[in-house]
C-alpha cells in the first residue's frame, strides 16, 4: 500500500517551527501514511501564552518559511484559525487522520491536557513529544521527587542525567495528504502597517530555521570563544542572537548544545557557560510548570504586601528611553527599533524599572512580552522576578544596579549608547554615562541642551534606592 493510500496523520506545528531535529515530524513520517500539517492560530484569550506584537512579526516570516521548506520535501502547511481541539476534530474527519502528532509545549500544559480529552472523545489519539527542552521537567528532580528552586543544584542534577538526545536530521521527503483549503498568511495581519514601527527589525534578523542554522555555525565558529567575558558587553557581538529562533523552536536546543561539542579543549571554560545558559532555560520551565503563575503572581508572597508607586508618565519615560539615564535609554531605544535588547541591558533597565521608579515588575514583563522577539513565557517572567527579588533564586531586592556605574562598567567608551542614542554621539566619554554632570561647555560642544533635546534624569538615583530599600524593609 502506497504512502498515499495510508491513512493520514496530522502533524501539529506550535512553538517547534522547523523539520530539524522535530521528533513529532519523525513520529508522523513512521506512522507511515501522508501527513497534514497545520498551525493553528487559537484565540487570545486562551492562556496559552499568546504572542506579543513583535513575535507576531517573526511569526508570519517563520511560517512562510516553514512552509516553503515542507514544499521542497513534497509537503505543504495549512493555516487554521479557532480552539485547537476544534480545528484539530474537524481536520481528522475530513481527512480520516485518527492520529495526531506534536511537540510539548510546558507553558500551555494544562491546556493541552483539556485538548487530549476533547480529542479522545471524538476517538482521536494524540501523541507528544519531547524537544523543546535540553531534559524532560520529570526528570530532573530533587531527591525528594520534587521540582528544583535553586539554579546550581538543577544544573548539577542535569548534568548528572548525562547529554540531552542527539538531535535527529531533517527528512529528506515528506508525503503531502489531501488538498485542503488554508487561510491566507496574510489576512492573519500579524506585520505591523501604519505604522510600520518593525521596519528596521529586517536590519537585524531573518526568521526561519535555514537562518537559525547558519546563526548557529557563525557563532560556534567566532563569538563563542569570547562568550563569557564578551556576553556582559553589549558594544560588542559576542552573544549567540539564537534566542528569538530557539523561542520559536526553529532550533531546539539539543542541536545547539551538540553543536559546541567540537570545539577544542581550550574553549571549555566558553562552552561551558553557554551550556549553562541554556540549561537556565530549561530550569525556568521548570519553574512555570510548579508555578503556572509566573507571570502574573509573586512566587514569593511577602511581596504581595509590597507597595508600588505607578506613575504612568514615568513608565512611558522608561518605555521610550527618555530616562536620562543613557544606558537605560539606549537599551529602551534598542529594543523598539530591533524588537531585541542586550541580555545585560535587559537587568539594568528592569532593575530601574522596579527600584528606581518603584513600578511593578510585571508591568516591565507585559512590555518585553509585547516588544521583544524573543519573547519567552518562562524566560521572561522568571528574569523579571529574578530582579525583582520575588522569584525563586532570585538576585536579593536590595540589590540594586546603579545604571550610571553599569553603564561606564559594562560601555566604557560609551559605544553602545551612541549607537542607539544618537543625541549623544558627540558628548565626551567621561560624560557619557553621566551628561547631567558635564559643563556647560561640554554639552555646547556636543550640541546638548539638556531637557530639550535629551532629557534631565526623570529622578534622582541615590533618592531612588533609599526609597526602595524603605519600602522592602517594611515587608521583611
Amino acid at each position: 500500500m502506497s504512502a498515499q493510500e495510508q491513512t493520514p496523520s496530522i502533524l501539529w506545528f506550535r512553538k517547534d517551527l522547523r523539520l530539524d531535529d522535530n521528533r513529532a515530524l519523525h513520529a508522523a513520517i513512521d506512522a507511515g501514511g501522508p501527513i497534514v500539517a497545520v498551525y493553528i492560530r487559537e484565540p487570545k484569550l486562551l492562556n496559552v501564552g499568546p504572542l506579543g506584537a513583535a513575535q507576531e512579526w517573526w511569526l508570519h516570516h517563520s511560517l512562510l518559511a516553514l512552509k516553503n521548506s515542507l514544499k521542497s520535501l513534497g509537503g505543504d502547511l495549512l493555516l487554521a484559525s479557532g480552539r485547537a481541539e476544534q480545528v484539530l476534530v474537524d481536520l481528522a474527519r475530513k481527512t480520516g487522520a485518527r492520529s495526531i502528532f506534536v511537540n510539548r509545549a510546558y507553558e500551555r500544559t494544562a491546556v493541552d491536557r483539556e485538548i487530549a480529552v476533547a480529542l479522545k472523545q471524538a476517538g482521536i489519539l494524540i501523541q507528544a513529544f519531547h524537544g523543546q527542552l535540553l531534559q524532560e521537567p520529570d526528570a530532573v528532580r530533587t531527591g525528594a521527587g520534587k521540582g528544583f528552586k535553586v539554579f546550581t543544584p538543577f544544573w548539577n542534577a542535569m548534568q548528572k542525567l548525562g547529554e540531552p538526545h542527539p538531535p535527529l536530521d531533517a527528512p529528506s521527503h515528506i508525503s503531502a495528504g489531501p488538498a485542503l483549503d488554508s487561510e491566507d498568511l496574510d489576512s492573519w495581519a500579524l506585520l505591523p502597517t501604519k505604522p510600520d514601527w518593525a521596519s528596521e527589525f529586517s536590519k537585524v534578523w531573518v526568521p526561519g530555521e535555514e537562518a537559525a542554522q547558519d546563526k548557529l555555525a557563525g557563532f560556534v565558529d567566532r563569538e563563542l570563544h569570547n562568550y563569557k567575558r564578551g556576553r556582559d558587553l553589549p558594544s560588542v557581538e559576542a552573544t549567540s542572537m539564537l534566542s528569538a529562533h530557539l523561542a520559536h523552536g526553529e532550533i531546539s536546543p539539543a542541536r545547539l548544545w551538540h553543536a559546541t561539542s567540537s570545539l577544542p579543549a581550550h574553549a571549555s571554560e566558553e562552552v561551558g557557560h553557554f551550556r549553562r545558559e541554556l540549561a537556565w532555560r530549561d530550569f525556568c520551565y521548570n519553574l512555570l510548570i510548579e508555578f503556572p503563575g509566573l507571570n502574573s503572581q509573586n512566587w514569593d508572597s511577602k511581596f504581595d504586601a509590597f507597595q508600588w508607586e505607578y506613575r504612568e508618565e514615568d513608565f512611558r519615560a522608561w518605555a521610550r528611553g527618555q530616562t536620562g539615564y543613557p544606558i537605560v535609554d539606549a537599551g529602551m531605544r534598542q529594543l523598539w527599533r530591533y524588537g531585541f535588547m542586550h541580555n545585560r541591558v535587559r537587568m539594568i533597565t528592569a532593575s530601574f524599572l522596579i527600584k528606581d521608579l518603584m513600578i511593578d515588575w510585571r508591568k516591565g514583563e507585559e512590555w518585553f512580552n509585547d516588544t521583544l522577539v524573543d519573547a519567552d513565557p518562562a524566560n521572561n517572567a522568571a528574569n523579571w522576578q529574578w530582579v525583582a527579588g520575588s522569584g525563586a533564586d532570585a538576585s536579593p531586592f536590595f540589590r540594586i544596579f546603579n545604571p550610571v556605574l553599569q553603564g561606564e562598567k559594562f560601555d566604557p567608551d560609551g559605544d553602545y549608547v551612541r549607537e542607539h542614542v544618537p543625541e549623544l554621539a558627540r558628548l565626551e566619554r567621561k560624560y557619557i554615562h553621566r551628561p547631567f554632570e558635564a559643563p556647560q561647555h561640554v554639552l555646547e560642544k556636543a550640541g546638548l541642551e539638556l531637557g530639550r533635546n535629551y532629557p534631565k534624569p526623570i529622578i534622582d538615583h541615590g533618592f531612588a534606592r533609599d526609597r526602595a530599600l524603605s519600602a522592602y524593609r517594611s515587608i521583611r
